[in-house]
């Protein structure tokens, strides 16, 4: 294995959370006598550019070609995007001659939000179903992977891009170099690429580990893509902190004669991570440690509660949960039945777990004494929703990034 940055071939295993099935996998019932493939799961450090990766790589066709996962789902999700075509489109002056392109473009949720600024948008989106659901919508999307057939295609139909967009895929992508040359091709001399990656920082302090997942393939500081993009001289002008994802950070990257001038956020976040040790292997060996504590505790709770003969639900079906409940050897030994919003998860069975994931009102049917918030991340809208089972006893457990009951 060879760090995806700098090429350098001695990387530091510091964390293995086992054998696990690829993180969407979800089963329809007539496949539940049938094995899943399941694929090792561990990160590793690069002493060099400082940069966290799998030890293994999934292929992407593998994973993205046909997905359950929609971003609109959630309603926080659709503020959160909503707010970030409005910020990129008032501060870089987008207009109706402007061209925003997202990459990973999902059912188009970002795109629809330029376009309440008239900019003309195009997606890009691997999944067959969730392009075409994108393009019901309304959002044009190309249904495929990124590269240099795409960025041609978008330039011949449209021109030159003045912004591209990655939000939750830059950590997907496994040639990121050739991601990085063709996102230059596509952009104006002075267009800017803005990307949204959940924040290794955050991993670490609100040990948010079940973001770890074979999707995933790379965890980023803002150290190690700086020094990334000053390899395909590029430069980051500007970095911000935000919550999506128990903590993400959104970077905005230009060519080497754009004329955007960095701002004091890069400086100071650069300062933030030096000072937690984000360039030693020693944090991520202790971060390590504290993630067996966290299953510990967690599988600790769960057996008290069914040792009381207790029933416990779980609520939210993300992709994160696969890592959670396969760590933890949470299965039908301890949740009767997952609940979850999206029509497209609704009626299939967790990967490598088994447990059913059913829709909401499985929780009028059949009333558990707790609920294990799978989607924690979304807590706050999750128990906004679910208000009158807490006035009837029932009791929620928050497993990250804090264990807590409520």
């Amino acid at each position: 294995m060879e760090c995806r940055i700098c090429r350098n071939n001695d990387l530091k295993e510091f964390l293995s959370l086992g054998k696990t099935p690829l993180a969407n996998s979800f089963l329809p019932k007539e496949s539940l006598s049938l094995k899943e493939e399941s694929f090792p799961l561990a990160v590793c450090f690069c002493q060099d550019c400082k940069l966290v990766q799998l030890t293994y790589v999934v292929p992407a066709e593998a994973m993205f070609k046909n997905y359950v996962y929609v971003s609109s789902t959630s309603g926080t999700f659709r503020a959160h995007f909503a707010r970030m075509a409005e910020d990129i489109s008032k501060d870089f002056n987008l207009d109706e001659k402007s061209l925003a392109v997202d990459v990973g473009s999902n059912d188009g949720i970002l795109l629809k939000g330029f376009k309440r600024f008239n900019v003309r948008t195009i997606g890009v989106e691997p999944a067959a179903n969730v392009a075409k659901i994108a393009e019901e919508n309304g959002v044009e999307t190309i249904n495929g992977f990124f590269g240099k057939d795409a960025a041609k295609e978008i330039v011949a139909r449209k021109g030159h891009a003045d912004v591209v967009t990655a939000a939750n895929v830059f950590a997907h992508v496994n040639d990121i170099d050739d991601f990085a040359e063709n996102v230059k091709f596509l952009l104006k001399k002075d267009g800017i690429l803005v990307i949204e990656v959940q924040y290794l920082v955050d991993t670490i302090e609100k040990m948010t580990f079940d973001n770890i997942y074979h999707e995933h393939l790379s965890y980023f500081t803002l150290t190690s893509l700086a020094n990334f993009f000053k390899r395909h001289e590029m430069e980051i002008f500007d970095a911000q902190r935000v919550d999506s994802h128990g903590g993400s950070l959104r970077v905005f990257a230009k060519k080497n004669n754009g004329s955007h001038k960095a701002g004091k956020n890069v400086g100071m976040i650069l300062k933030h991570e030096q000072e937690i040790g984000v360039e030693d292997l020693k944090l991520y060996r202790e971060f390590a440690g504290n993630v067996y504590s966290v299953r510990e505790n967690l599988k600790s709770c769960l057996e008290g509660i069914k040792n009381k003969g207790m029933s416990i639900a779980g609520y939210g079906a993300p992709a994160k949960s696969t890592t959670l409940l396969n760590f933890c050897g949470i299965g039908r030994n301890f949740l009767d039945y997952i609940v979850d919003e999206n029509p497209l998860k609704i009626g299939l069975y967790t990967p490598g777990t088994r447990i059913p994931v059913v829709g909401p009102d499985a929780l009028d049917k059949k009333k558990p004494d707790y609920v294990l918030i799978l989607a924690w991340n979304f807590a706050e809208e999750i128990l906004a929703k679910t208000k009158k089972y807490s006035g009837k006893g029932v009791k929620f457990i928050i497993p990250l990034p804090e264990l807590r009951t409520i």
